[in-house]
């Protein structure tokens, strides 16, 4: 058995893991996803050049209200109707027929400029993401699908995208290493007593997505919502805002590095500001490594096993404040790979 069948990961994963646990490898910094601007090939450009180890394919809704999180994706839907306002609703009557994963301008500008311009840059990895399937599945019963109809469909959707985003790296960046993201801001609902479902059925319906994707995957935990669901799915990386109390999570966070999986951590806040200086963050970083290591985590692994990303999307930032967020976390990145030389 290899190393990484005994670890639980997949070969891509594998790759990943082996690229930040080496004692040579660095850490890396990329981002959430949505940037706040207009031009997608600014945008594209920004990533590619601030974040090139691992640059974000951007999700722009300031360029157009398709691109918000969860109209971009629940349109391949026959029964979504997505409205040009990027409102949606269920179209009475319409059977849940076969999903239309099919990227275009309206809807993926960001995304299809990113991999036209990361065709020319050739990175070694791309990092693309599209909403969960626990998202999309409470976005759907809210909009009136039952529960059980509307967790079928949240996991057909998602897994149907990450195919069509792997197949697309595939055929415009056949190099670059595609890394996906599953974003699931619905995580808070099982921190906050509002769970809508129990944490079997929630595991496994993001675990079903996570394993039948071909590429590195990763879940963003948006917020104070729940790591442990997200680590128990199995994704190679949970990508976690820094929080001032570890007490709930350690366990989830221990375990996962220990299996030998990469923690992104979202060291560079997007709800207050940030300031000039990368000092008071690295603090704070390098402060949670180690009382995460007097709770029992390894501490060499939460640092040589790490990526860092802003908290959250970028989207309601002005385009100088998410270059500098981006430029703060290649520096906490930077800061990381130093403790280690």
């Amino acid at each position: 058995m290899s190393d990484g069948e005994e670890r639980g990961l997949t070969p891509r994963s594998v790759e990943l893991v082996r690229s930040v646990d080496t004692p040579t490898a660095d850490a890396v910094a990329t981002g959430i996803g949505s940037l706040p601007h207009i031009d997608p090939a600014a945008a594209a450009r920004l990533v590619l050049e601030v974040t090139p180890d691992l640059p974000a394919a951007p999700q722009l809704p300031a360029r157009t209200p398709l691109e918000q999180m969860v109209v971009q994706w629940i349109r391949a839907l026959p029964e979504a109707r997505v409205e040009p306002d990027g409102t949606f609703s269920l179209r009475p009557g319409v059977a849940h027929g076969p999903i239309s994963t099919t990227f275009d301008g309206d809807a993926h500008g960001g995304l299809l400029t990113f991999v036209d311009l990361a065709a020319r840059d050739i990175p070694r990895r791309v990092k693309l993401q599209c909403t969960g399937p626990l998202t999309l599945a409470l976005a759907l019963h809210a909009a009136g699908a039952p529960m059980d109809r509307a967790l079928t469909r949240g996991f057909e959707c998602a897994q149907g995208w990450a195919l069509a985003l792997r197949a697309l790296v595939a055929a415009r960046v056949p190099s670059a290493e595609p890394v996906i993201f599953f974003d699931e801001p619905s995580l808070v609902s099982w921190t906050r007593n509002r769970a809508p479902v129990d944490r079997d059925t929630a595991i496994d319906t993001l675990s079903a997505v996570l394993s039948s994707t071909p590429a590195t995957t990763g879940v963003h935990v948006c917020g104070d919502g729940d790591v442990s669901i997200a680590v128990d799915a199995g994704p190679s990386i949970v990508a976690c805002e820094l929080r001032d109390d570890w007490s709930a999570e350690v366990s989830a966070i221990g375990g996962h590095v220990e299996r030998g999986g990469v923690v992104a951590w979202g060291a560079v806040p997007t709800d207050r500001p940030i300031g000039e200086s990368v000092e008071p963050l690295w603090r704070r970083l390098d402060r949670t490594f180690r009382d995460l290591a007097a709770r029992g985590c390894d501490e060499d692994r939460l640092r040589s096993q790490a990526i860092v990303t802003p908290a959250c999307g970028l989207a309601g930032h002005g385009v100088s404040q998410s270059v500098h967020a981006l430029r703060l976390a290649s520096a906490l990145a930077s800061r990381i790979n130093e403790t280690r030389k």
